[in-house]
């Protein structure tokens, strides 16, 4: 046809593979093929016995004439054309060749079968979105996206991980606007638990054009708040030594400082991740802390330090005053490392009276009062206590000694000791404002109060008294019935026996002196000088002790006045006649005379307070007494001589039937 002629022209009817020309016949012609885009394509078409011309159409349109296919650079009609050879060649197919071709011979009428060209497209190279690091924080899930564009058909998308494919993606496919072409979306959910970091997920895409796929790698790199692990070395330890504390971490994005502290206080001067320290019982109760930071925030861990140490109070107990009958509940609380044991006890009492840290006592009774001690043990460190007091409010109990000593002629005290809670309101010895030779003291001491009855001279009637101190608070009263008993008694057996012995050889000069006193007795005046009378007031709790206290208050009271004003020793008479003082004044005849004498000094001897118990100070000042005034007596009795005087003197020293005994004791005395 000539080329004037359009694709119109060229188009004619298939007639098979015999024309109408004889001979002439189609023994090659093109089937069908499927290419990959970009590589060469032959399609084949044969006539034998022909040698017109020879026409390639594909869907309908002529491709040209013989061997001129100008208007298709990439294509070529090739083969012997003597042998009637018009094989068609496509070089570096493309989408565009996709589609049927035919070969016909149009002056013998010759038409090939229709061959389908099928050229197949493989898709771009995968692309995973945030390739090639995806980056996510712990603990978040992970999402992928890979898509493969522009492929015929569409390609298929599969995950792997460690050689492993990924099941559970969701693909999506579109079409796009040549109609031929596919794009293909996978995306991937990974759960937080199965994402390491540092893990390479890897995006394959394939279809026919490309069996072997092509791949998109992505790194997952999971970023995390610093892990941190904080180390104490040495554990266990004693209070008072080093420790050191390592905290080792492990984040990304990397460290970018440390913190520490202690309990709730900073520790500026430590910036390392390392801390030595010397560590006391605080440590075991407040934990250290090392805070770690980086870009995405911090990490704080913190550690206890096992430290032994001994016991520390952690709630004091307190000393409790309860009423009598009613319940005592104290409480103590220790701690230390390692575990304690707690014990109460009752101060000066070996039994325990509980392991816990609270100590009831039930019902308390006056006797349950006193010191308590909550004492706390640990093993093999060390031993604290703490000791608390239990106040039991009551009657007053009086506790003090039955029988008391005192020395005959001196100063003599009784006490009175007296347990009260609440203090006792009033406490009976002798009646108040009492002066003279009684005095009343009384004073408050921790363990309660003390009344001390003291007696200036103590006289023989004081060894016969009862005495009976009495107390009241508002819970009742008690009482206690005391005797004074001599001090010194083996030395007076001792002085008697002398006295006894010494007897015989001694009656004659006693009978001597005795004469000579008493000449001069009418001639004395006896002059007596006394103090009031102070009466002790004992109180008792019913009508017999009070008569027997009666019966003893009933002695005469002997005031003492040592010396009278010229300083020599007074005797004092009693109402009914009888001597009961420690000295006796005597005024001679002759007016202004001293009072001297051999019966003065005997009289002296006699009633100073353990004269011959106290040793030999007494006995020297009697003995002095009789130097100075012998020479006195002497004349008193030379001059005023007389039986009648010495017997008077004598019945002076007698009114008792003590005569004899003061010559016996004077002679001791000597």
């Amino acid at each position: 046809c000539p080329k004037s002629l359009g694709a119109e022209a060229l188009r004619v009817p298939f007639t098979g593979t015999k024309g109408p020309r004889l001979g002439a016949m189609l023994v090659q012609q093109p089937h069908d093929v499927v290419v990959v885009a970009g590589q060469p394509v032959t399609l084949p078409c044969a006539i034998t016995g022909y040698h017109g011309m020879v026409l390639w159409v594909k869907d309908g349109l002529a491709l040209g004439v013989n061997r001129d296919l100008s208007g298709y650079p990439r294509y070529d009609v090739i083969g012997d054309h003597s042998k009637g050879e018009y094989h068609l060649l496509i070089q570096r197919t493309e989408l565009a060749d996709d589609g049927s071709f035919e070969c016909q011979g149009i002056q013998a009428a010759i038409r090939s079968r229709p061959a389908r060209l099928t050229v197949l497209v493989p898709p771009d190279d995968p692309v995973i979105i945030g390739a090639p690091v995806v980056s996510l924080r712990a603990g978040d899930p992970l999402n992928l996206t890979c898509h493969a564009d522009n492929a015929k058909p569409a390609a298929s998308i599969i995950w792997i991980r460690n050689g492993e494919v990924l099941n559970g993606a969701m693909y999506s496919k579109t079409l796009l606007r040549d109609g031929q072409r596919e794009s293909t979306v996978s995306t991937l959910y990974i759960s937080p638990s199965n994402i390491e970091s540092g893990q390479r997920i890897t995006c394959r895409a394939s279809n026919k054009a490309a069996p072997n796929g092509k791949e998109a790698t992505v790194t997952i790199d999971i970023q995390h708040l610093p892990l941190v692990n904080l180390s104490v070395e040495p554990q266990p330890i004693l209070e008072g030594n080093l420790v050191k504390f390592h905290c080792s971490a492990k984040a990304n994005p990397p460290v970018t400082h440390y913190r520490w502290a202690k309990g709730s206080s900073m520790i500026r001067d430590v910036l390392g991740d390392s801390y030595e320290v010397v560590v006391d019982h605080s440590f075991f109760t407040e934990p250290v802390s090392c805070e770690v930071t980086n870009a995405l925030g911090s990490t704080n861990i913190s550690r206890n330090v096992d430290v032994y140490f001994g016991p520390r109070l952690a709630a004091e107990p307190q000393s409790l005053q309860v009423d009598l009958g009613s319940d005592a509940v104290f409480n103590c609380a220790w701690t230390g490392n390692p575990s304690l044991t707690i014990v109460w006890m009752k101060r000066g009492h070996g039994v325990v009276l509980s392991n816990e840290n609270t100590l009831t006592l039930k019902a308390v009774k006056q006797e349950d009062a006193g010191k308590y001690v909550c004492r706390a043990v640990v093993p093999r460190v060390g031993v604290g206590e703490k000791e608390v007091t239990l106040t039991v409010n009551g009657p007053p109990t009086i506790s003090s000694t039955q029988t008391q000593q005192a020395l005959y002629g001196e100063k003599g005290q009784i006490k009175c000791f007296i347990r009260s809670t609440p203090p006792p309101d009033r406490i009976v010895m002798l009646e108040s404002g009492t002066s003279g030779r009684y005095t009343v003291e009384t004073v408050s001491t921790e363990e309660g109060v003390i009344s001390t009855l003291t007696m200036s001279n103590i006289v023989p009637a004081d060894f016969q008294t009862i005495y009976n101190c009495t107390a009241w608070n508002s819970f009742g009263s008690d009482t206690e019935i005391i005797r004074l008993k001599e001090q010194g008694s083996l030395r007076l057996a001792v002085i008697i026996g002398v006295a006894v012995g010494a007897f015989l050889a001694l009656i004659v000069l006693m009978g001597t002196l005795g004469a000579f006193c008493c000449r001069y007795l009418s001639d004395l005046k006896g002059v007596v000088s006394a103090k009031n009378d102070i009466r002790v007031e004992i109180v008792h709790k019913d009508h017999n002790a009070a008569r027997e206290t009666e019966e003893h208050t009933n002695m005469k009271q002997m005031m003492v006045s040592p010396f009278s004003p010229n300083g020599v020793p007074v005797l004092q008479q009693s109402p009914d006649k009888s001597y009961q003082g420690i000295a006796v004044h005597v005024e001679p005849p002759f007016g202004a005379l001293p009072v001297s004498g051999v019966c003065t000094i005997l009289l002296y001897c006699f009633l100073s307070t353990d004269l011959c118990s106290i040793g030999d100070r007494r006995r020297l000042q009697c003995e002095n007494e009789m130097s100075n005034q012998s020479q006195y007596a002497v004349n008193i009795l030379t001059n005023h001589g007389g039986q009648s005087q010495t017997t008077k003197l004598c019945s002076l020293t007698q009114p008792n039937g003590t005569g004899f005994l003061l010559q016996v004791i004077y002679l001791y005395c000597r």
